[in-house]
């Protein structure tokens, strides 16, 4: 189970860097607008309708790894959508990665593998008390809308695209959390069941959020700002939901030493990733 969790996972960080990729190509061409305006004129360009299929894609992915493990394991998988974004998106944009950011990939993956590893988070629960969703609902939206002001006030592009990858994140993660409950509910009492319980329409409406505040992150700046904003805040966030909501277990003792070996592997390729967008050269040249 926990194999087919983490294959899933993987087919869906694949299919969600896709789809993010052809969305950046689909954004870059819209010089300005924002909100609903900016879906509107991004629905008529192929390249976006190929990045909405691919976000559909990550989703049944995604439901399929939650079905199959905890929250705790499956999300941090979806770490490795930078690396997968960077090796679509470059030749989708005509670049080519220098050696370095080859070295970065590696270290993202090693240190995942690391991480996962020693940790081995586990936890079959599939519902939780709405004393446990309470706070959560209102810490994750409340977090989404504080990034939304501040990328309101700043100026900045990198800030911009920072707040709200960081906000697509906690959406992603509130939405992964919600969806594991919603098919859990499905697995356990059947259609009707899911179709009557709040979560599965909670997820489709943080879903859609998510989408919208990763569409105007996308506008508003770098790849290399909202990006690893989006899959480290996926991944953190979701670890934390998963112990909160579901009381998944990760290990510790002893075992934090290699997880942090791991962090910094992650945190170093994510890094290296970042400054190797500016350099990426023609692949014509």
């Amino acid at each position: 189970m926990l194999v087919l969790a983490v294959l899933f996972a993987v087919l869906g960080a694949a299919s969600n860097a896709a789809g993010t990729a052809f969305q950046r190509k689909a954004a870059s061409s819209v010089s300005s607008g924002g909100g609903w305006r900016l879906l509107r004129e991004l629905a008529r360009k192929p390249a976006w309708l190929l990045g909405i299929a691919g976000v559909t894609g990550a989703a049944l992915f995604q439901a399929l790894a939650l079905a199959n493990g905890p929250l705790a394991l499956v999300q941090p998988v979806f770490v490795l959508e930078l690396s997968f974004a960077l090796l679509i998106g470059v030749p989708l944009l005509h670049r080519r990665l220098p050696r370095e950011g080859w070295w970065a990939v590696a270290a993202v993956v090693v240190g995942l593998v690391a991480v996962l590893g020693a940790a081995a988070p586990s936890g079959a629960r599939t519902d939780a008390s709405m004393a446990r969703w309470i706070p959560v609902l209102a810490g994750c939206l409340g977090a989404m809308a504080l990034a939304v002001v501040a990328s309101r006030a700043s100026r900045s592009r990198l800030v911009r695209a920072t707040a709200l990858g960081g906000a697509a994140a906690v959406g992603n993660a509130l939405t992964a959390a919600l969806l594991k409950s919603a098919t859990g509910t499905l697995a356990d009492e059947g259609l009707t069941a899911f179709l009557t319980t709040w979560q599965t329409y909670g997820f489709a409406l943080t879903g859609i959020a998510a989408v919208l505040l990763l569409e105007n992150a996308l506008q508003a700046g770098p790849l290399a700002a909202s990006q690893p904003a989006l899959t480290i805040g996926d991944a953190s966030v979701s670890l934390l939901l998963g112990v909160v909501v579901y009381e998944e277990s990760v290990r510790g003792g002893w075992w934090v030493v290699p997880e942090l070996v791991g962090v910094a592997l992650i945190a170093w390729g994510v890094r290296e990733l970042t400054r190797a967008v500016p350099h990426l050269r023609d692949l014509t040249g």
